[in-house]
């Protein structure tokens, strides 16, 4: 099959894409844009102080990981308190040393919290010489997750940041869909996937159809595609140069997976890279250091240090109501291919997650089984002109390729009677909700299921794919943009929020656009399977 016209994985070729058929509508226009916009410049004491923020996730009914990153040497140590103010129950939590091997950053796991109450912490770096010199404090909050399910559940999620060559642009107020969400007060942001855009370069400023100028906060890492570790790493730091999105993770624990761009486009382990931007052609050691910049930038302790064991793939369990599965499509899988083998043992997922994977689901006995994919299911996603990217390759028949091990993980669903699964999504920079029913699949051994799609949070916006019907996949609602790679300001970013009911039960999904409101609301009754 060809590949669709200009999609958003086309454009990814050179150092920066080209917006194609993008005209600013009269809402964006500004004034006359000349200033240059770098980096903004923090101020420094002569204290160690934590300019990137804090973060928290990892968050049980007892335990939390705060994260931050400070200017120089220094000692973490956090502090929580019930108490916004810190009058009262201040407790006083030992964290590690920040340095060079860690690019400064560092996470402290907090203990014996009580289940299901807001916490308020302040994260406290020292100077390592001498603990009575300390930065000013950063604040941030959580909430740990409950024990019985009486308290509702509500959480966002979104992937897709920075791509395209649209970064911060300080004239529209920069990443504001953030601070939109933490005015949602969610108990967590389910982040899935291109977190960064490694491949993506960051041009000062970025000339426009209509004749107007989209302008980027630059840095000297951003010039470049990523790769060296150092230069991965300042891919990380570059989105936290933002404020909404600092002030955002300081009120919201982040879950956060990878998908491509963490690396490069469509990366699968043993590519050799065929590209005039890279002197390293070797994926694998790319994805290194990638692995280690994403475990030093989010609040994932099994990634620190960049330890080569150490997991993507993981579950986070919030209460009695919901199980969130965090899949890894992108470390076993098996090369991208026209995907017509009618045996495939590894792969979009290999054989150990699937493993992982299917024993979890059975074990789990929470009402709702999120499963978070960085890639959709049944929407066709081209590499080139014969190869493809997610799981769907466009032949509407039997499972192929890496269909074949949805589909045995779909029958393990049906077959072990688990209820309550759900699919989230991003990747493919549209809005969706697709409902997945046997009786209009060529593959029929499976239960109805739901699979919910969103972003860019803050890239380039791209038209719909098409739907491949081996399992069956209609749409009931899709959002996207007419031309491909159209900015975020006329093509504001997308993000979908989830809502368990407390009392009842009932799951509510909507997909939800920046200003925009709510575009499409489905609601899921518990113990029923895949209800349209």
């Amino acid at each position: 099959m060809a590949p669709m016209p200009h999609t958003r994985r086309s454009l990814l070729g050179g150092s920066l894409a080209v917006p194609l058929g993008l005209a600013l509508s009269t809402a964006f226009a500004a004034p006359a844009l000349a200033a240059p916009a770098g980096a903004p410049a923090f101020a420094r004491s002569g204290r160690p102080t934590a300019l990137w923020g804090v973060q928290s996730g990892e968050i049980t009914s007892h335990s939390a990981t705060v994260w931050t990153r400070s200017d120089r040497p220094a000692r973490m140590y956090v502090e929580t308190s019930p108490s916004e103010s810190f009058r009262y129950g201040v407790r006083r939590h030992g964290g590690p040393f920040l340095g060079p091997a860690t690019d400064f950053t560092g996470t402290a796991t907090l203990r014996d919290l009580p289940p299901g109450r807001q916490i308020h912490y302040r994260v406290v770096l020292t100077d390592p010489d001498d603990s009575r010199r300390s930065g000013e404090p950063v604040r941030g909050t959580f909430r740990t997750t409950p024990v019985s399910r009486r308290g509702d559940v509500r959480f966002l999620w979104s992937g897709d940041l920075a791509g395209q060559g649209w970064g911060i642009n300080p004239e529209l107020g920069g990443y504001r869909v953030f601070d939109e969400m933490r005015l949602r007060d969610p108990d967590f942001f389910l982040f899935s996937g291109d977190t960064i855009y490694a491949d993506g370069p960051i041009q000062a400023a970025v000339p426009l159809p209509d004749g107007r100028i989209w302008h980027n906060v630059t840095t000297e890492e951003k010039a470049k595609v990523a790769e060296t570790l150092t230069e991965f790493r300042g891919n990380f730091r570059y989105n936290l140069l933002d404020r909404n999105l600092r002030d955002f993770y300081a009120q919201v624990p982040v879950l956060a997976q990878w998908d491509d761009h963490e690396v490069r486009n469509n990366w699968y382990p043993g590519q050799l890279i065929d590209d005039p931007r890279y002197t390293v052609r070797d994926v694998d050691t790319l994805a290194g250091r990638a692995r280690q910049a994403f475990g030093e930038y989010f609040p994932v302790t099994d990634l620190r240090g960049g330890r080569a064991e150490g997991r993507m793939y993981r579950v986070l369990r919030h209460g009695p109501l919901l199980d969130v599965f965090v899949l890894d499509m992108r470390t076993y899988r098996d090369a991208n291919s026209p995907g017509r083998q009618t045996e495939d043992a590894v792969g979009i997922l290999g054989a150990e997650q699937l493993a992982w994977l299917k024993r979890e689901l059975s074990r789990s006995r929470a009402t709702w089984k999120v499963i978070a994919a960085d890639m959709p299911l049944g929407i066709v996603v081209p590499d080139g002109a014969v190869n493809f990217e997610a799981v769907a390759q466009g032949d509407p028949g039997a499972p192929l390729g890496r269909e074949l091990q949805i589909a045995d993980l779909l029958r393990h669903i049906k077959h072990q009677h688990i209820t309550g699964t759900l699919w989230l999504t991003a990747d493919v920079h549209y809005t969706a909700a697709n409902h997945y029913a046997p009786e209009r699949a060529a593959f029929s051994d499976f239960a109805p299921f739901w699979e919910f799609v969103s972003g860019p949070i803050g890239a380039g916006g791209f038209p719909a794919g098409r739907l491949d019907a081996t399992f069956g996949p209609r749409t009931a609602y899709v959002q996207s943009a007419p031309v491909a790679n159209m900015s975020p300001a006329e093509n504001p970013p997308y993000y979908g929020e989830v809502e368990i009911d407390g009392g009842s039960g009932e799951l509510t999904v909507r997909l939800r656009r920046q200003g925009g409101g709510v575009l499409f609301t489905q609601v899921l009754q518990p113990g029923r399977v895949g209800q349209e």
